[in-house]
């Protein structure tokens, strides 16, 4: 190996789910700049590389750090920079350190490997030809909706981690948003207990309304449809009955209307007829 900054994946779950070439990367570094040393330790001890030469580099101290892991580059060092799952600079501010890198002509490759947001992509059955990662939304409902709002007209598939605490808020949030798209919903990936559940947005915010979620959670959200379908009378109080359960009449009615492309004032009649 020669002197450099690799940037190296690491399981997401699954310990064997590591690359021969990470594996080599490991043992051979001077440095293993770790989010977190704990986390990175177990990984190391499973296998077999000593946890010596593992340092703390996160959103915390990432500035403190950075200077003295440069001069660590220039010195001739193997340095390795790993997250605590996946890939690193996703959602983390190993991205400034490539950065300088890049800048002053040290340098720095990647050994690619696993990797959440793709592995939800694949799993979800949903089109993959253009996808949008949007990390995790805002915590608020309505900073989350404003978001949503924003890039509801994106023709892709979008792909957001979330807290397991806010997975039935958010899917709400997204269902009124985005109306009656195809999602996906990943908990767990590539470990013991890990769980893919596909539906309609309404219906996967109904599931969620009163469960307690577990574990990471990767959702998927298919593109908006360009050619709506002919709804059916049997589609259309499916739908409603879904939006009611979460919504206003009103709101209720706005939200069908825009997923089906109906006329306002029929949608609005069959909303009473289903309320009586």
């Amino acid at each position: 190996m020669t002197a450099g900054l690799y940037i190296v994946s690491t399981p997401i779950g699954n310990a064997q789910d590591i690359t021969l070439r990470a594996l080599n990367l490991l043992k051979t570094a001077d440095t293993i700049l770790c989010e977190d040393t704990r986390v990175t330790a177990k990984l190391l001890m499973i296998h077999g590389i000593s946890r010596k030469k593992t340092v703390a580099y996160h959103e915390h101290n990432a500035e403190k750090m950075r200077p003295r892991v440069l001069q660590k580059l220039q010195d001739g060092e193997i340095v390795v920079l790993v997250s605590d799952a996946g890939t690193p600079l996703i959602n983390d501010p190993g991205y400034k350190l490539v950065r300088d890198c890049a800048e002053m002509g040290l340098p720095y490759t990647s050994a690619p490997g696993a990797s959440s947001v793709i592995t939800a992509m694949v799993l979800s059955g949903l089109p993959s030809d253009r996808f949008l990662y949007l990390g995790f939304l805002p915590n608020k409902s309505a900073a989350r909706i404003k978001t949503l709002e924003e890039i509801k007209a994106v023709r892709a598939t979008l792909i957001v981690l979330e807290s397991p605490r806010r997975v039935a808020a958010c899917l709400k949030d997204m269902a009124t948003t985005l109306g009656n798209r195809e999602a996906c919903v990943t908990r767990e990936l590539t470990k013991k207990f890990e769980e893919v559940r596909r539906a309609p947005l309404p219906e996967l915010a109904l599931q969620y309304e009163e469960e307690n979620v577990r574990g990471e959670v990767v959702l998927v959200i298919g593109p908006p449809d360009d050619t709506k379908e002919e709804t059916t009378a049997e589609d259309l109080d499916s739908l409603l009955k879904n939006a009611m359960a979460r919504l206003s009449l009103r709101d209720a009615v706005a939200e069908v209307v825009d997923a089906t492309g109906l006329k306002k004032r029929d949608v609005y009649n069959r909303a009473l007829e289903l309320t009586k």
